[in-house]
This record gives C-alpha cells, structure tokens and sequence, in this order.
C-alpha cells in the first residue's frame, strides 16, 4: 500500500506507526534471556465463544523499547479449561511487533459460552506467562439468573498505592470490570512533592515512546496486574490517557488541533497497545471507535461509551466559575458525537432486563455552588456543559419508554448515588435513570469521607449520596434486582489498606429510583 505525504500529515497515524521502522522488521531469533512478561497478562471484552488475551513483552519496562529489540518476536499461547493446564483446548502463535509496542492481542472464538477458561503466554527461551482467568458471557439467547460486574478507575500513580487492586482481585465469581478511564497520568513527576507516594518517572510524556513507559511504569504494581489475571476487563478512557480534559481535536492549552490530534494518536496508540481491547478499537487514520457493546444474555446489555473523542470543545472555555458562565452557556452541543449517539439509540432498543450505560462523567445534574454563593454552579466537563447533549439522551431513553438503565461513571474521584431527572431544572422531579458515580482506586490520596458536604447533597435533591473515599463499587444483578455495593479502603498511602462496604442501594427494572439497603 502507497501512503502519500498528505496522508501522513491528515492523520498521524503513519508517522506513529512507521517512524524509525525498516519496510520489513526482522524476527528474533535468539532467546530473550530475561523474563519478557513483567508487564502481567491481561483478557478483555468477553463474548458468548471468547474473549481477548493480551500481553506486551518488556523484560526491562522502563528502558529504552522496555528492554526489547527492534524485531518481531513470536509468542506463544495456551487456553485450557482448568487452571493446571491439564485440559488445553486452543493453542497457537502470535506475533509481538515493535510497532505495537510488542503487544500481543488475541481474539479467541469457538469457546463455550459462560464459563470460566485460564490462559498463559510462553517466549522460546524464556519464561511462560503468568496465568489468567476468564470467563465468557453468557449465549445471546440465555435466561441467566445473575451478573457481577465491577467498576474502577482513577489510578493516579502519585497520589497513592493500588492496593485497592489488589482486594477487587480477591472479590468472588466476577464477570466483569468496567474500567471507565484515567488508567495513566500524564503529569511529570514531582520528585520535590512530600505529599507524592510514588514518582512518575520523567516528564510530561507527549510521544508514543513517552506513553509506552508510564503505561509500562503503571503495569510494573502487582495489584494492578493481579486484578487483570483475576478477571476479564471491559477498558475504556477518559483523559488522562491523553492529556487533562482534552475534547475532541481541542487540549486545555490552547494547542493547535493538527498538532494536539498527533499527540492525541499517541495516547490512542498506546491506549491499545496496552489495553485487552479487539481489533475493532485499534486507531488508524479515521481516529479510533472505543464504543461498543457486551451483552449478558436476556439480563443486560452494557453500552460502552467514548465520552471525549467526539465532544465538541467546553463552554465558557472550560472556566465553570466565571460570572458569564451561566446555565444556559452550558450548551456544548455534542458530547458522544451524532453517530455514536445513533448507534446508542439503536442499542437501547433491544429488549433486555436492564440497560447500563458505561461511561466517563457525571451524567446527572451536580450543582457544585458553595454555601456563600446563590447562583448555581455546574461544571462544564461534564455532561452539565453539554445541555443539548443530554437533553437528546434523556429524550432517546423516554422514547424507547424506558425505566432499567442504570448510568456507571468514573472521573470524579468520590462515591455518589442519585437519578438522572427527566429536566435539570426539576432535579428532584421525574427520573429517567439511576447514575451510579464509582470513585477512585488512588486520585485524590486518601480523602476527607463525608465531612464537608452537607451542602451538595442540598444542592442536588436527585443526589443520595457524595463522599469522598477511594475504591470501587461492584454491581450484583439479577433479572428482579441491582444491587451495588459501595465499597473503601481506610488508606492508600501505605500497605495494608482494608476494604469495607460503606452502603448498598437497590434498584429495580421497573423504575428508576435509589432504594438504600
């Protein structure tokens, strides 16, 4: 194939992919020498005949290539149905590339539908894989009786430790984790920071090499990489993967779009090389579709959603607070882009017990005013900058006539509960869908828990809850029932951390409302 100068230049993509490469890399032929599967191994997007495995060779993670040679490696991999691999049933070779950052990604199919698989990965020469654990969903048509899923994200390197990983890798008989985003931080390291636990290492990263290290320094936590062995992963992003409340071909810094969009080609490069995700959310020159659907059998369907590379950029320039800044300048048009928007659509038509909407930001109404001010204050990040937006969501749920979709959202780095209203301006009026706000694993450091914010709940009527402690929340569904569990960890600056469950809310799929527990 013949890619033109100009093709270059539209898309980035060639230069990200192709730059310092020969038209034809060589094949290792000689050993590795050194374990090459640091990095942990990982399964994702499961459905009813397989799943994706996922791994990325780096005997030294954060040197130069992650200690790798500049040629194509093969890797092989094993699926068996027992843990002691006394039962393969799939065996075969991939290719690790240096292009891809010698990720390997494989798309398993012909599996049997809901059940567990456990898989490994293994270099000639070198040291086999650790081994992960699977399970695929459930046949289209399955009267299934219940579904676990959990949902994390947030996992700031400096603010504190991931042993909130490693407790979600001990929660039992799970389906799922949805990550909703932020699994990297751009930001340089702050080595003169004594409140940092943990040093990114270098600066603000800006190229794909930048982004394939803190990806490698991040995947080096072994809570981390026991939660991917523990459990298949339905992997989203927000915008740390790229750079700090990035929207669409705009950044924060007033960054050329042509430029930014190289820049954000790197993170969406890196995001796939390092995420168990399929080949469909690999970016080329048209961007990337991270939007997609899991299905549960006859219980649930999960819409994945993309909640920033289609965004038309912040009002107000993303300034919630200035006094021209009122609710009706919230009016960004565009938050999922019109074709996502219309594949969403169509999806909320299929006749499931329940809907779950997984995505990014805030969805409901969240006035943020503080106690001395009398205008309202909405953010303009989140949905509450997009008005139009969320009016045509909430529109395309009231028409299918639906009252089962529950809303998972991360960013926030706090616990909160609530319904998204029919109209922001009746918050606590009629609601069209249960938002669940999951917190994070690390952002934030440890936090304050519910002190000081008794005013937002007062601000936000259609709220039940908002505090601030760092963890995950896990989903317990059933065709009668969805419970979520609100779980914390007293302390992510040290070791030891212990999890507990702060609360659980019931919800039922033939109304959309909060009932705690």
């Amino acid at each position: 194939m013949t890619i033109d100068r100009r093709t270059l230049l539209q898309s980035g993509a060639g230069l990200l992919l192709l730059s310092g490469l020969p038209a034809r890399a060589a094949t290792l032929t000689r050993p590795l020498g050194a374990n090459p599967f640091t990095l942990g191994v990982a399964a994702g997007d499961p459905w009813p005949d397989g799943f994706v495995i996922w791994t990325r060779l780096g005997p030294k993670p954060l040197d130069e290539h992650g200690g790798m040679p500049q040629a194509i490696v093969p890797v092989g991999w094993e699926v068996a149905e027992d843990q002691g691999f006394t039962r393969v049933i799939r065996r075969g070779e991939a290719l690790a590339r240096p292009e891809l950052g010698h990720s390997v990604h494989v798309e398993l199919f012909g599996l049997r539908p809901h059940r567990h698989y456990w898989y490994r990965f293994s270099v000639a020469g070198s040291d086999v894989s650790p081994i992960g654990m699977a399970r695929t969903a459930p046949a289209a048509d399955a009267a299934i009786d219940r579904a676990r899923i959990a949902v994390a994200g947030c996992q700031h390197w400096e603010a504190g430790l991931f042993d909130v990983w490693g407790a979600l890798a001990r929660e039992a008989d799970l389906d799922l984790i949805f990550h909703y985003g932020d699994y990297i931080y751009e930001g340089a390291g702050r080595p003169d920071d004594a409140k940092v636990v943990r040093h990114h290492a270098g600066d603000e990263i800006y190229s794909l090499d930048d982004y394939r290290r803190r990806y490698a320094q991040y995947k080096s936590d072994p809570h981390l990489r026991a939660a991917h062995q523990s459990c298949a992963f339905a992997a989203s992003f927000d915008d740390h993967e790229v750079d700090n409340n990035w929207a669409g071909a705009y950044d924060q810094d007033g960054t050329p779009p042509e430029i930014f969009l190289l820049r954000r080609m790197a993170g969406y490069q890196a995001w796939y090389e390092n995420m168990p995700v399929r080949r469909a959310q690999m970016p080329d020159a048209n961007g990337i579709t991270a939007y997609r659907r899991l299905d549960y059998g006859q219980l649930l369907r999960t819409h994945i959603l993309d909640t920033r590379s289609y965004r038309t950029d912040q009002s107000c320039n993303d300034i919630a607070r200035a006094d021209s800044c009122t609710v009706e300048a919230h009016n960004s048009p565009d938050m999922l882009g019109r074709a996502q928007e219309a594949w969403l659509d169509e999806g909320l038509s299929s006749p499931r017990t329940w809907n779950l909407l997984a995505q990014q930001v805030i969805v409901m109404p969240f006035d943020v005013r503080q106690p001395d001010q009398t205008r309202p204050v909405f953010e303009t990040d989140l949905w509450d900058g997009y008005r139009p937006a969320k009016a045509r969501l909430i529109d395309s749920i009231r028409r299918h006539d639906l009252t089962n979709v529950v809303i998972a959202t991360g960013d926030h780095h706090k616990h909160a509960a609530g319904v998204v209203p029919e109209r922001d301006e009746a918050p606590d009026g009629k609601a069209v869908a249960v938002e669940f706000l999951s917190t994070s694993i690390s952002s934030g450091g440890n936090g304050r828990g519910d002190q000081g914010f008794d005013h937002l709940l007062r601000n936000n009527p259609n709220m039940d809850l908002y505090v601030d402690y760092r963890g995950y929340q896990l989903f317990d569904i059933t065709p009668q029932r969805w419970i979520t569990d609100v779980k914390a960890m007293d302390d992510i600056q040290k070791p030891g951390g212990q999890i507990r469950s702060l609360l659980q809310y019931q919800v039922t799929p033939d109304r959309a409302a909060l009932n705690r527990m």
